[in-house]
Parts: C-alpha cells; sequence; structure tokens
C-alpha cells in the first residue's frame, strides 16, 4: 500500500502543481488513498520532496533528486529553499534549532539533510521548525554558521 501510494505521490506532483501538504493529502483521498496529514509529511520525506522552482517557474512540491530544469542543479534549488523559507537558526550546546516559515520545515529538513547529513547525527522537522542534533559544540556552531550563509 505504501509504495503504491508513493507512486501516486510522484504521478501526482509530476502532473499537478501541488504546494502544500493539504492538497497533497486531498488529491490523494481523491484518488483513493485515506491518509492522514502525518502520513503526507512521512512520504514527503521518504521521498525526498522538497518545494521548488519546476523548469516553467512554477513552486511547486518537486523531487529532490534530480535536477528542476536542464540548467540547475539540484543543490541550488536546497539554497534557494533555504533562503527563502528560512527566519532564524540558533544553536545551544550541540543542538540546532532552524525556525521557517508555516509548512516548510518538512522540506527545508530534506534539504538540510541532503546537504549536510554526514555532518549530523540527525533530524526532526515539524510544521516550521526543524531540530538538528550534531556530535558536538564545535559541529553545531560550525553548521550554523554555514546556515546562516544561505539566509
Amino acid at each position: 500500500m505504501k509504495g503504491k501510494r508513493q507512486e501516486k505521490i510522484l504521478e501526482l506532483i509530476d502532473n499537478n502543481i501541488i504546494l502544500t501538504q493539504e492538497e497533497l493529502q486531498n488529491a490523494l483521498n481523491k484518488s483513493g488513498f485515506n491518509v492522514t496529514q502525518s502520513t503526507v509529511s512521512r512520504d514527503i520525506k521518504e521521498l525526498r520532496l522538497i518545494k521548488g522552482h519546476d523548469a516553467d517557474g512554477n513552486y511547486r512540491y518537486v523531487t529532490a533528486d534530480k535536477p528542476l530544469s536542464s540548467d540547475t542543479q539540484p543543490v541550488s534549488h536546497y539554497i534557494e529553499l533555504v533562503s527563502k523559507t528560512v527566519k532564524s537558526v540558533d544553536c545551544a550546546m550541540n543542538n540546532i534549532v532552524i525556525k521557517c516559515y508555516n509548512g516548510m520545515a518538512s522540506s527545508v529538513c530534506v534539504a538540510i539533510d541532503i546537504m549536510f547529513g554526514e555532518r549530523m547525527l540527525g533530524s526532526v522537522a515539524g510544521d516550521d521548525t526543524i531540530l538538528v542534533v550534531t556530535r558536538n559544540d564545535t559541529d553545531a556552531v560550525q553548521l550554523t554558521k554555514e546556515i546562516k550563509k544561505m539566509i
């Protein structure tokens, strides 16, 4: 069931401009998949979906694993996503707290995981806040500085 649902999600975002988790949830429900918001959120993270501009310039959910247009590499879209949706970044001890606009934390979390995953122990995203755990205080400070440069 999960595999078919995730295939449907990829089909939906390829064929429609979907801006929010709620829109995706509604589209899945109309397609016969009775899903909750938390299921949609998990699927977005597992499928590594982010919000970015497609080749036509539309801002929407897209897959993070492939270039969004022929002349742009995905990393630039992660940076753009972070720069446009992160409001603040701060750290305490080995933890980093990233505040985003409402509904954007999951997408930003995927981007942060892809760009900096090897330097983190893990991350958790809510609706507008991300918690990143690093191995030590030094790593947290360094990573915080790098993310701040993007915003």
